[in-house]
């Protein structure tokens, strides 16, 4: 039987782990936290959306990124300070502008596999995860944001989502409880929310159920692929550095870097070039504490295009908030001013009190074509799922069977 270390216990990681265990092969999955989904799996949009599929390489995008650059409350924020993966980076993510209209067909269609196969998933391994099956409503403020969406649904339905053009008054029957003023919208019936950490710490006690082996709190120092297969060694993360500690190391078959924006590393240490930039993302938590409140809060997730902002409900009993786009290196600190405009976004499209809320933050790895990096590596053994970017949760559950799907050309389950 194959042995495959996974690297990350992230989503992309603990699916990429379910969808070899469920094939046969031995796999031991390693990560720096005591527990799975300890990152940008922790608190995220939480949207499962094929209708965000749209990549950002368009002219549009650029052009906002350059007027927001000195507004500390904007939807996309780079810092200047000179670095030169920063650049680099946005050099060749300028460079993709012409695949835009194939990059997000592409990503739709991927989204809409993907959605199979959680469902599937989740209904085998019985997770709950605060699933709430009612669609994604996109609301735009003006008749110009309009038009803009009109394109962009062109594209998404070319690559198969079904999505209903609605009006001002059609929004506010579909939800309720917002209080805002709307030009009009698109409704994807077939999205869905949940809440990523539970789901992922759910898989992740299905895949020990299925024999997989998880190495928590390890921080894995060395990655050697070579003929004879892959050497992992880590040390305890637990230890502060600078304390010499005792080796541990682990022979393998082959290995799935999933490690979100540390892939980068150490693809590098294996001879691979693997493009991913941090880029940040926010979200608050609402607490919504009695059942007088829970109408007053949005129970069908939302998306303003505007203010990029995106809403889950989170069971009766929390709303998860989240957006912006923050590059600012792999710095992860939760800056109040970014926090400020997601409380306001909620205050005025909803009724509901804004006195317990959870501040959070997370590093989204992004590749320069938005694109996420399935595929074998240079090295025998050597295998990529990593780079989903704003899509994480949507694309996993797809992105896992194709790396397996890959694994299994050269590494058979069984011996």
């Amino acid at each position: 039987m194959s042995h495959i270390a996974v690297l990350g216990a992230g989503i992309t990681g603990v699916t990429t782990a379910y969808a070899l265990a469920s094939r046969g092969y031995q796999v031991t999955v390693f990560d720096q936290h005591r527990y799975p989904a300890m990152e940008t799996s922790y608190a995220n949009g939480g949207q499962l959306s094929a209708c965000n599929a749209e990549v950002w390489n368009n002219t549009s995008t650029v052009l906002k990124g350059l007027k927001w650059m000195l507004r500390r409350d904007a939807p996309l924020l780079m810092n200047p300070m000179p670095s030169w993966h920063k650049y680099s980076w946005m050099a060749e993510f300028i460079r993709h502008i012409p695949n835009y209209k194939k990059n997000t067909i592409e990503t739709a269609r991927l989204a809409i596999a993907a959605r199979e196969h959680l469902f599937r998933i989740a209904d085998a391994e019985k997770i709950d995860f605060d699933l709430e099956q009612r669609g994604i409503l996109h609301v735009y403020h003006n008749a110009q944001e309009y038009e803009v969406a009109k394109r962009v649904n062109d594209l998404l339905t070319q690559a198969g989502l079904e999505r209903h053009a609605v009006t001002a008054d059609e929004i506010k029957n579909i939800e309720p409880s917002l209080t805002g003023s709307y030009y009009a919208g698109f409704y994807t019936p077939s999205d869905s929310t949940g809440d990523i950490h539970k789901f992922t710490r759910g898989l992740a006690a299905a895949c020990e159920r299925k024999g997989v082996t998880f190495h928590m709190d390890a921080r894995v120092t060395t990655v050697d692929a070579g003929e004879q297969g892959v050497r992992i060694d880590w040390h305890d993360a637990r230890q502060p550095d600078g304390i010499v500690q005792e080796k541990n190391s682990l022979q393998v078959d082959g290995v799935v870097v999933c490690a979100g924006v540390a892939s980068r590393k150490i693809a590098r240490s294996l001879g691979d070039r693997v493009n991913i930039y941090p880029v940040k993302g926010y979200s608050i938590t609402v607490k919504i504490p009695d059942a007088e409140n829970w109408p007053k809060a949005p129970y069908v997730s939302l998306l303003d295009e505007s203010a990029k902002i995106v809403t889950s409900r989170l069971g009766d009993t929390r709303l998860r908030v989240a957006g912006t786009a923050e590059y600012n290196g792999e710095n992860r600190d939760i800056r109040a001013d970014r926090i400020e405009p997601l409380i306001k976004w909620t205050r005025n499209h909803f009724d509901i009190n804004t006195d317990d809320v959870i501040p959070w933050s997370g590093l989204r790895p992004m590749m320069p074509d938005m694109m996420p990096y399935v595929r074998a590596g240079r090295r025998p053994g050597v295998f990529y799922n990593t780079g989903h970017g704003h899509l994480g949760w949507t694309l996993s559950p797809i992105t896992a069977e194709m790396i397996s799907d890959t694994i299994a050309q050269t590494l058979r389950p069984a011996g």
